[in-house]
This record gives C-alpha cells, sequence and structure tokens, in this order.
C-alpha cells in the first residue's frame, strides 16, 4: 500500500523541526571549537580567568535550567487540563515565580558576583612583573623596564611571562584608543591617551593565548592582534637571556647582503635592531624578530616566505598601515635576502 503525499502543514513542520536540530547542532560545534582556540573565553590559562569562566558556567546552566522550567510550565499551562493549570495560572504562584524567585536569584547572584570581582581586583604578589604594553596604530610595542640590562627590554607585537608570577601590565596608548583583552587570562583594560591603566593576571599552565584589540582603532582594528607566551619559570629564564642579546652578525654572504639590503632601503630609519647602527623607534623593535610568532600585529604567520610578502606588500596586506610596500624598492634577490637575514634574528 502506498503512502499517500503528506499533508502540507506536517511536511513543513518536519523540516522547521529538523532546521532546528541542524542549527541546535551547529550552534554546539560551534561552542566546542571555542574551547580549543587560543583566544577561547571557555579555556580558562589562570586564575582570574577561571574566576570569570565560573561566571559564564552559572549564568549559562542556571539560565538554560530556568528556560527550560519556565517552557515546561507554559506547555503545561497551554496544553493540559489538568488541576497543574489551575495552579500554575494562580496569583500566588505568579507572584512567587514572577517576583519571589527572580528576586531572590538575582540577590544571590549579586553577592556571589561581588564576592569574585573583590577576588578580582586584590593582588596577588607584593611585586608582580611589570610589563608596559603600548598601543600604536597598527601594532604593539611591548617592554619589559625592569628585566633589560642598561635599560627596558624592547619587543613587539608578544608578551612572555613566566606560569605562576603574577604580571602587571601598564597599558598606554600613544595615538587612538586601543583596548587590550586576553580572554584566557583576564578580561579587557583600555588603552587611553594621556592615562596610564593596570591590570594584573597569571597564567597557571605554560601555552600560548592569543589577544586582541577590543576597542575600534582604525581601519585595520581586527588585525590588531597578539599573542601571549607563558613560559616554566627555567624557560622563560632561557628566553630572557637570549632576548637581552643583540642580534646576531649575518654568517653567510647572503645574509650579509640582506643585512646589507636592509640599511639601503633605508629601513633602519624606522626599526631598531641591537648591535646594529640602526635604532629607529617609529616601528617595532626588530632584534630578535625571527623568534616571534607572528607578522604585523597577527596578520600573518612569522616565517621566511611571510617576511617576504610583508616587505613587498605591506599595503596589499595591511592597508593603512605605516609601513610602505618595498616591492618597486628592493630587487627580488634583495628582497629574498632581507627576509632570510630577518629570519636568522632569534
Amino acid at each position: 500500500m502506498k503512502e499517500g503525499p503528506h499533508p502540507a502543514g506536517v511536511r513543513h513542520g518536519r523540516c522547521r523541526a529538523s532546521g532546528t536540530i541542524a542549527n541546535l547542532a551547529v550552534a554546539a560545534a560551534l561552542l566546542a571549537g571555542c574551547g580549543e582556540s587560543p583566544q577561547s573565553v571557555l579555556d580558562p590559562h589562570g586564575p582570574d580567568a577561571e574566576l570569570v569562566h565560573n561566571i559564564t558556567r552559572v549564568l549559562f546552566i542556571g539560565g538554560t535550567v530556568i528556560f527550560l522550567l519556565t517552557m515546561a510550565c507554559v506547555g503545561t499551562v497551554v496544553f493540559t487540563r489538568w488541576k497543574l493549570r489551575e495552579v500554575l495560572g494562580s496569583r500566588r504562584s505568579i507572584l512567587v515565580m514572577g517576583i519571589v524567585f527572580p528576586a531572590l536569584a538575582l540577590a544571590a547572584l549579586l553577592v556571589w558576583t561581588l564576592d569574585i570581582a573583590r577576588a578580582l581586583v586584590l593582588p596577588r604578589s607584593a611585586e608582580p612583573m611589570r610589563i608596559e604594553m603600548i598601543g600604536w596604530q597598527f601594532w604593539w610595542e611591548v617592554r619589559y623596564p625592569d628585566l633589560g640590562s642598561g635599560g627596558a627590554l624592547v619587543a613587539a607585537n608578544e608578551i612572555h611571562i613566566p606560569v605562576g608570577r603574577e604580571v602587571e601590565l601598564v597599558a598606554i596608548s600613544k595615538d587612538v584608543i586601543h583596548s587590550v583583552w586576553i580572554p584566557a587570562l583576564r578580561g579587557k583594560i583600555d588603552m587611553i591617551p594621556g592615562r596610564t591603566n593596570r591590570i594584573r593576571f597569571m597564567a597557571n599552565r605554560p601555552g600560548v593565548v592569543r589577544g586582541q584589540c577590543a576597542e575600534y582603532c582604525g581601519a585595520q582594528h581586527a588585525l590588531m592582534a597578539f599573542y601571549v607566551v607563558a613560559h616554566p619559570p627555567e624557560e622563560f629564564d632561557r628566553w630572557l637571556e637570549q632576548e637581552r642579546r643583540p642580534a646576531p652578525a649575518p654568517s653567510t654572504d647572503f645574509l650579509a647582503l640582506g643585512q646589507r639590503a636592509f640599511g639601503t632601503a633605508g629601513c633602519g630609519a624606522c626599526h631598531a635592531i641591537r648591535g646594529t647602527e640602526w635604532t629607529g623607534g617609529y616601528g617595532p623593535d626588530l632584534t630578535h624578530v625571527g623568534s616571534r610568532l607572528s607578522l604585523a600585529a597577527g596578520a600573518l604567520d612569522n616565517h621566511r616566505g611571510t617576511l617576504g610578502g610583508w616587505i613587498a606588500g605591506a599595503q596589499d596586506i595591511k592597508p593603512g598601515n605605516r609601513m610602505p610596500s618595498f616591492n618597486s624598492v628592493l630587487t627580488g634577490e634583495e628582497l629574498r635576502a632581507v627576509a632570510a637575514w630577518l629570519e636568522s634574528l632569534k
């Protein structure tokens, strides 16, 4: 016996149901993927982020439970003839569930979150490691004022910290308003020209997490990212020792050609490289650029190919930034040599 055609309402109802299930599946997959990202609020790497994560879990789980209970009550009232329908529709039930329960729940959440806010504000250490982060269009300057030999240790677009030690991040802006957000370690802190803001955080396990500017700062706001690398203490000491050293001398003729082409093209007017004659302060310090994870404030992964591409077409990759494209200034061989030399600066 053949099955007759389904009524249109049934067919459409099934389509809507399957579509809803598909949407829920996609949403679940996206939420699951958030925990695997280096920039995730669902994967805390420190005690401060863990406190914020606890608030998130309570609000999501509590909100879901309350929503399901509310929908169950609505379904009972609409689709049943039980005595429960009369109970749920009574004035007392409305008073309890509509006024008393929300007031008690919100008051309890307020007291609990105020206690967490207090824990976030109180310092964990009397002597945190101080790091200055300076926002520029369109990159981040990172300074370690207490760790350099004979002056501040200067890097760019990347923060290195030891696991288990509290860090005080001093946030400064040199041009427009920025906002530093490292969701795996702490909440946001604004960078406002003429004002110095501070925020403290600590990593409790090694790893690499991503930060992002969370305040519109210009045409390339989306490409204003950075990385935070948390090292075990002994590994951080080794990184610090290496970072204090000047740039190594070219070890081959090809690298020497890259160094000469770098100077001839005028790159030293904007960039500083310790151990050389170049002391420019208009762009990122390139003393150990070859060891960084990214280029152009997280716009590109860092390797020889992307170094060459950035030098040749900086305005194509990140239009409007302050570095000109050098594709018409350097020959192909010089471009490859400069990229190779910069890659060797580790």
